[in-house]
């Protein structure tokens, strides 16, 4: 493909199976609070959305949500990379594409971003990171990935997000960035892959 310069990735669900770490993350918020475990409904929004977003999506009441707020700062997600699985094509495919391409990370994920990466090794992978707390809007407002195209100076169309929800294809068809699905066939998108490795396939085609 060419004219691609940035391939930027979302975390969860895309460079990492984070499905059993987020649901042990947020169950033990509501067991802190003699609240039932999420429910598949409750645990699909919470795995695309921002820690704000999804526990606001947990606790209904202002107080709770507050009390909730407070306790998950004490938290911390280092207990949880146990249970997160590495894609097993990531790290070889940031280093083909290196460097003749450059990679970002725009994510919904907030303050566990950067231990994350420094868990598996990636904390010098990628060129840029966009979290939720970087911008007014995360996804499935575009603002993450726009922040993005500004920092390498670059035009939507030379750059590729790879994402796996609706709210990645949401900001990335706001963004103007062609999607690169990544195990969802169901996704409105340029690419469907079933394996970060396809994607070296892709932006050499």
């Amino acid at each position: 493909m060419k004219g691609i310069k940035v391939i930027a990735f979302d975390c969860d669900g895309v460079m990492f199976d984070t499905a059993k770490a987020n649901k042990s993350y947020y169950n033990r918020i509501l067991r802190h609070f003699g609240k039932p475990e999420m429910n598949p409904e409750q645990f699909a929004y919470s795995h695309s959305h921002t820690a704000e977003q999804s526990l606001a999506y947990l606790f209904a009441d202002k107080q709770s949500l507050e009390a909730a707020h407070a306790y998950r700062k004490t938290m911390s997600y280092e207990p949880f990379f146990k249970e997160m699985e590495i894609e097993p094509h990531l790290k070889p495919l940031l280093a083909k594409l290196k460097p003749r391409y450059q990679t970002a990370v725009a994510t919904n994920r907030t303050d566990t971003m950067q231990g994350v990466l420094m868990a598996f090794g990636l904390e010098k992978a990628f060129d840029f990171v966009v979290t939720a707390a970087d911008v007014v809007r995360p996804k499935p407002f575009p603002d993450p990935l726009l922040r993005v195209l500004d920092y390498f100076g670059i035009a939507p169309d030379q750059a590729l997000y790879v994402g796996d929800s609706e709210v990645d294809e949401a900001a990335a068809k706001a963004a103007g960035i062609p999607l690169i699905a990544y195990k969802n066939p169901l996704l409105d998108a340029a690419f469907h892959i079933s394996g970060l490795d396809e994607i070296a396939t892709i932006v050499d085609g």
